[in-house]
């Protein structure tokens, strides 16, 4: 299955699931219903900030967008196989996501990131039903992270933690491309959380 099939299946499978009509999420998340639909037949290949969106609608990490279904009547594999990972390269920016979580359901999501040099990909994230952290390992490169009113410049080594309820500008400020891991994990929503 290719990357946008991958994405409209899902993004389709989480919809229904919420039980919203293709209205009611273009009105939560801000992304038209046509640019939702072409999504959703995997007729568009859709940008970083539009699938963030899109995700914070949906109330999961960006990284569930991109989970490879479990094949029928087959338990979810507890190996994820370096050929079977999903990669998505965003249009806008060239930033390269490589998800490694094997299909078994976990509460730890894990991403492998390469961003091109000199790129910026800003994220308007908000609350989510269910809380998000993260955590981002710088494995090569430099990046720059900036989280609401917090920023930080990671160097090869370093790593941050934080919510994932926040907008969110990741940049690359060097002439050298950067690689680091994103480690995600997903509490479910509690009543006292969730908006009336």
């Amino acid at each position: 299955m290719d990357i946008n099939s991958l994405i409209a299946r899902r993004v389709r499978e989480l919809r229904d699931g919420h039980g919203l009509s293709l209205e009611a999420l273009a009105e939560r998340s801000g992304v038209s219903r046509s640019n939702i639909s072409l999504i959703e037949r995997a007729q568009s290949s859709p940008t970083a900030t539009v699938l963030d969106k899109l995700a914070t609608a949906l109330g999961v990490a960006l990284a569930s967008l991109f989970e490879a279904p479990a094949p029928p009547a087959e338990a979810p594999s507890p190996l994820a196989r370096a050929a079977t990972q999903a990669v998505w390269t965003d249009p806008a920016s060239g930033y390269t996501r490589r998800n490694l979580s094997p299909p078994l359901p976990s509460p730890i999501q894990l991403v492998e990131v390469h961003f091109p040099a000199g790129q910026r990909v800003a994220y308007e994230t908000g609350a989510r039903e269910a809380e998000i952290h993260q955590q981002i390992w710088l494995i090569e490169g430099a990046m720059e992270i900036t989280a609401g009113g917090a920023h930080w410049r990671l160097e090869a080594g370093d790593c941050v933690a934080m919510r994932v309820d926040c907008p969110t500008v990741f940049r690359n400020p060097t002439r050298k491309p950067a690689r680091y891991l994103v480690a995600l994990s997903t509490l479910p929503a509690s009543p006292m959380r969730r908006n009336p």
